[in-house]
């Protein structure tokens, strides 16, 4: 085991985590909102848009989210018409193709989770809001959302774990993530395990604050 490679790698890796959070912090703020949206939608009475906020569901959660960086894009590089509009300046970056299949990615999984939050939420709440004639938009945000959220507290920070530890697939487009610079540190050095030591330390340290913040406003809520 060579140690000094272990520490003089760390300091290198440990910057290519501010890439890592940047992309996990980006995903999730976007996927968030997807996932709002669509779970709105998965409870909509209309037949099309009920299954349309499925299918989006479906596909997501039931393919790897490594194909989904690779259509976003190298498949979507492809097409000659978006080469011709202002999308493809997003679209020829590698971060924003990855943020893109992060956050829709999560948005899926984020969906159902609000889903089933809002669905434990006992109709009483509501009888209750609209007997003091309060409107169904304020009952929606002022106690649909906020009961939703500490619901589904438990279930979203797995998926904020399961979004960082998917984060490592960045490097598949060319990004220097923290996964990144350890294989070219691996590839500089042939040697991959105090590299990948190192590096599953930092992502065990970052799982380990997530879940302990996780827990905290569990016991905040008194969930």
């Amino acid at each position: 085991m060579d140690f000094e490679l272990m520490v003089n790698s760390f300091p290198k890796l440990l910057n290519a985590t501010v890439i890592t959070l940047k992309l996990l912090s980006a995903s999730l703020f976007f996927g968030l909102f997807i996932g709002l949206i669509f779970a709105v939608l998965r409870m909509n009475k209309n037949p099309i848009i009920n299954k349309f906020s499925y299918g989006y569901s479906y596909v997501f959660r039931g393919t790897p989210l490594l194909v989904q960086i690779f259509i976003i894009y190298y498949g979507l590089g492809q097409i000659e018409y978006l080469r011709s509009t202002i999308l493809w300046i997003i679209l020829k970056e590698p971060y924003w193709c990855a943020i893109i299949a992060f956050a829709l990615n999560t948005g899926a999984y984020t969906s159902e989770i609000l889903r089933s939050a809002f669905q434990t939420i006992k109709k009483g709440y509501i009888e209750a809001g609209k007997s003091l004639g309060i409107s169904s938009k304020i009952i929606f945000y002022k106690i649909q959302i906020p009961i939703a959220i500490k619901q589904s507290l438990p279930a979203y920070g797995n998926e904020i774990i399961l979004m960082l530890k998917g984060t490592s697939l960045a490097s598949t487009v060319t990004l220097m993530d923290l996964t990144g610079v350890a294989k070219y540190i691996i590839s500089t050095t042939f040697k991959p395990i105090e590299v990948f030591v190192v590096a599953g330390g930092i992502y065990l340290f970052m799982t380990f604050l997530i879940h302990n913040f996780i827990k905290f406003l569990e016991r905040r809520y008194n969930y």
